[in-house]
């Protein structure tokens, strides 16, 4: 069987994206599952490694010639220049980085809705730098969302210890009962479910959990949040087949025992599922996006600038995501 050809894009060049990318170009076991292109800026990467003492003697071609990356068969780099070298400072944000990181991605993206690649894995990229540069879009998951055209989607992160998924994202607390509604969570629980059932091959045990604390306690805690919006939104998966349980107080819902009994928690903001995982599986999970029409993976991590181009980036989780993009595109 063919290996997939999976793009990676090289993320924040202030940060470690460069280091972990150029680790998985260079890894043995990476190559045996896919053909590894990374979406970056060449010379960038070349100082990256350079400083580090990696290995860098890779093909490069230019981000957007389709037709050379179509016969690629080994680790290879696509040169998407989009940095200003004199202004650039590793460990630094500003929007220079900002823009290059955006840039990227949007090369990789263009690659994979053409079909000439089976997914994207990303390395990190700051939120901060893409506001100094103007960009609209608080992260990767809601720029996936736009550019592949999709209205129902989620991010998911993923790992064998603990899997979540999210109604809400990148919103401040404030926002996520505004955001909340019936259609909003049901959407979220079929996402999760199908997604688990692909990866692991059987039907989904899915858990949703409560807004509140004790979710709601009957109506005592928020605004009927549990009784309004997320109980119907159960009531009505189930009656697609789904498997699911819920609205649990969130304050128990990730005890081991139901865990062990659980393939993904449906959560309801940011942190009540990012905490858990990253506290359980932080150099493991992997971040995708589910309901689009490319597969996309990405790092659980952050771009780490107090480590940046310092040699100490552990690579593990960019494994992870570029071992899931194959599981999923081959899938």
């Amino acid at each position: 069987m063919n290996k997939p050809t999976i793009a990676l894009t090289m993320g924040d060049p202030a940060g470690i994206g460069p280091e972990v990318c150029l680790h998985a170009l260079n890894s043995a076991e990476i190559s045996r599952l896919c053909i590894p292109v990374l979406f970056g800026d060449a010379d960038i990467l070349k100082r990256c490694a350079r400083r580090l003492k990696l290995n860098d003697r890779f093909p490069v071609f230019r981000g957007n010639d389709f037709k050379e990356l179509q016969r690629v068969q080994q680790p290879a780099i696509a040169d998407v220049t989009a940095l200003n070298h004199a202004a650039f400072t590793p460990g630094r944000i500003d929007a220079n980085t900002g823009a290059a990181s955006f840039a990227y991605i949007n090369a990789a993206i263009d690659a994979a809705l053409a079909g000439h690649v089976a997914a994207v894995s990303t390395a990190s990229i700051n939120k901060k730098a893409l506001a100094l540069a103007g960009i609209p879009y608080p992260g990767h998951t809601e720029i996936f969302a736009d550019r592949a055209g999709s209205d129902r989607w989620c991010m998911m992160q993923y790992s064998e210890k603990i899997t979540c998924t999210f109604a809400t994202v990148h919103v401040g607390y404030a926002e996520v009962p505004k955001l909340l509604t019936i259609q909003r969570v049901q959407e979220v629980i079929e996402l999760s479910a199908e997604s688990l059932e692909r990866i692991r091959g059987h039907k989904a045990k899915v858990v949703v959990c409560g807004l509140n604390p004790h979710a709601g306690e009957e109506g005592l805690f928020g605004d009927n949040e549990e009784e309004r919006i997320i109980k119907p939104a159960i009531k009505n998966a189930r009656t697609k087949g789904i498997d699911v349980e819920g609205p649990l107080p969130p304050d128990t819902a990730f005890l081991p025992w139901k865990r062990e009994a659980t393939d993904v928690f449906v959560c309801m903001y940011h942190d009540q599922g990012h905490i858990p995982v990253k506290t359980l599986a932080f150099d493991s999970a992997v971040n995708t996006t589910l309901g689009l029409s490319i597969i996309r993976t990405s790092v659980d991590h952050g771009t780490a600038l107090d480590i940046a181009w310092e040699g100490k980036a552990d690579p593990s989780s960019m494994y992870c995501a570029l071992r899931l993009a194959v599981k999923l595109a081959g899938s």
